[in-house]
């Protein structure tokens, strides 16, 4: 089973909004609307098997030195099958080509990021997703996700 890692396009959005709610409805991803996908479409890439979408992430930029890997995710049944690896891989690559050095994610799959070259950090120092993100969530106050980091060359 070989896996293709792709920009994502507007086509690509109702198996994105599928696919992100089924993580949100259990709590380990923010809910992302059609209207923030079409806005953001850009920032994705998705992972195919065959033709058909079995993964997604996106890359979105915090400041002038640091993006977030958002949105990471892979459908039931493709888990397992270094697909999330490629998708980061992807994003990586795409960090790298817009020279920001900095590449973080929030996350309950430590063992993954840490797979994928990331150590774990302080998530306080990063002020940039705080007071972007943080203040419009309802874990804000007592959030369990651990930070995660992987400098660039």
């Amino acid at each position: 089973m070989q896996a293709v890692c792709r920009k994502a396009t507007e086509s690509d959005i109702e198996t994105l909004v599928d696919l992100i709610a089924g993580y949100a409805e259990k709590g380990i991803m923010l809910p992302r609307s059609r209207d923030m996908l079409k806005r953001q479409i850009h920032t994705f890439v998705v992972a195919e098997v065959s033709g058909e979408v079995v993964g997604c992430g996106s890359l979105t930029q915090l400041g002038a030195d640091l993006v977030e890997i958002r949105s990471l995710g892979i459908s039931e049944g493709y888990k397992g099958l270094g697909i999330g690896s490629k998708l980061v891989d992807q994003l990586l690559h795409e960090a790298k080509e817009q020279n920001i050095p900095k590449v973080m994610a929030l996350t309950y799959e430590v063992n993954f990021f840490e797979k994928n070259g990331f150590t774990i950090v302080n998530k306080e120092i990063f002020p940039e997703k705080v007071w972007t993100d943080c203040i419009h969530c309802p874990k804000q106050h007592a959030c369990d996700e651990i930070a995660v980091l992987r400098m660039l060359n």
